[in-house]
C-alpha cells in the first residue's frame, strides 16, 4: 500500500499537466486507473460569451483530460494494462440552449475517448465514458453581464 499524496492540479492549465503526471509516475511508478472528473461550465447565450471564455472551457473540459491521459498513457501501454474513465455529461450527446461552449467541449471529449477506446483495445487498456444527466456542483452566482464570474467549477 502507498500513503496518499495530495497533488494539486488545475486541469485548465495545460502547461502544468505533464509535470504533474510526471510527478505522479515518479512517486508511484504507474497509474492503474485514471478517472478524468473535472469540469467547467458557463451558462449564457452564444453571443454573450467571449471567445476567451469558450477557450477556457475547452481547455478544462477537453484539452485538460486528453493532455493528462496522453501523459499517463505510455506507462499503461508499456505495462499493457490500465483503465481510463471520463466522467463527462449527457450534454456530450445532446446540446441544450445557453450551454454551447460546455456542450461543444463535452462532444469533443466523447469523440476523443471513443476513438481512444478502439485504439487501446489491442493493449488491454479499458476506456470508459460516463455521461450522467444534470448534477449539482459548486456555483458562484454572478452579477448580470459578468460571464467570467458565472463559471461553474
Amino acid at each position: 500500500t502507498y500513503a496518499p499524496k495530495l497533488i494539486l492540479l488545475d486541469i485548465s492549465d495545460i502547461n502544468c499537466i505533464r509535470d504533474v503526471a510526471k510527478e505522479i509516475l515518479n512517486c508511484y511508478g504507474c497509474v492503474d486507473i485514471l478517472i478524468n472528473n473535472a469540469s467547467m461550465k458557463v451558462k449564457g447565450a452564444v453571443q454573450s460569451i467571449s471567445l476567451e471564455l469558450d477557450k477556457k472551457i475547452m481547455d478544462a473540459n477537453y484539452f485538460g483530460p486528453i493532455t493528462l491521459t496522453k501523459a499517463i498513457l505510455p506507462n499503461m501501454i508499456s505495462r499493457r494494462t490500465g483503465q481510463i474513465v471520463l466522467i463527462n455529461s449527457i450534454q456530450g450527446k445532446i446540446g441544450i440552449p445557453f450551454r454551447a461552449a460546455y456542450a461543444a467541449s463535452k462532444h469533443a471529449a466523447v469523440g476523443f475517448f471513443d476513438c481512444l477506446r478502439a485504439e487501446m483495445e489491442e493493449f488491454d487498456i479499458s476506456v470508459s465514458t460516463v455521461n450522467p444527466t444534470f448534477i449539482c456542483s459548486y456555483h458562484r452566482q454572478s452579477a448580470p453581464g459578468n460571464w467570467e464570474a458565472s463559471i461553474w467549477k
